[in-house]
């Protein structure tokens, strides 16, 4: 799991700062994108495993099911960051384009994605909250920002950057979930009270 953490971190970081740097890093992010798909298949593997060796009781169920879900929140995060890069590697150069709101999400993103790895390993459920406030945040910037991108003058720019939005968008979803998933292990509750 911690690998799959540093792996997502690493593509998302990738994609992102490819995007706004105009670099095309398509290929080197669907590899590591694989990489984490095949250490969710390694997971699952293991699970199963668990659950037929070990006979686990309710509690951890809990853990077992939790770690099933964040690892597939891993192969979303690697999943987008791919989506990301094709979108620069789709539209080609976007110099021209004012990315103040791609750039802020990302920075919004990668502390999340890192918060999200750290949640998990240390079952911290402030950080899980913090997750959830930090996903609303992500959230307004998304129903403020897209709106405006219909009236935008450059269709090219537009595009990119509300493909962009909704990809951080449900990033933000993920590791918002991912905060939900620790609390679940620790409390037998998906959402906080």
């Amino acid at each position: 799991m911690e690998k799959m953490g540093s792996l997502s971190l690493e593509c998302i970081n990738m994609a992102l700062d490819s995007y706004l740097e105009g670099k095309n890093v398509r290929h080197e992010v669907h590899k590591i994108s694989q990489e984490i798909m095949s250490l969710y298949d390694e997971v699952g593997d293991l699970t199963f495993d668990m659950m037929l060796r070990y006979q686990p009781v309710a509690s951890d169920f809990r853990l077992i099911r939790s770690c099933i879900e964040v690892s597939y929140g891993f192969t979303r995060f690697g999943r987008y960051a791919y989506d990301i890069a094709a979108v620069r590697d789709m539209f080609g150069d976007l110099s021209e384009c004012r990315n103040e709101v791609i750039y802020t999400l990302s920075g919004e993103i990668k502390h999340m994605i890192n918060l999200a790895v750290e949640c998990f390993a240390t079952l911290d459920l402030e950080k899980a909250k913090q997750l959830r406030t930090d996903e609303d945040l992500v959230d307004k910037y998304y129903n403020k920002h897209l709106p405006m991108l219909i009236n935008s003058n450059n269709v090219k720019c537009a595009l990119a950057d509300a493909l962009v939005l909704r990809y951080l968008e449900r990033i933000a979803d993920h590791a918002a979930f991912m905060g939900e998933s620790a609390n679940y292990i620790v409390t037998g509750e998906r959402r906080f009270h």
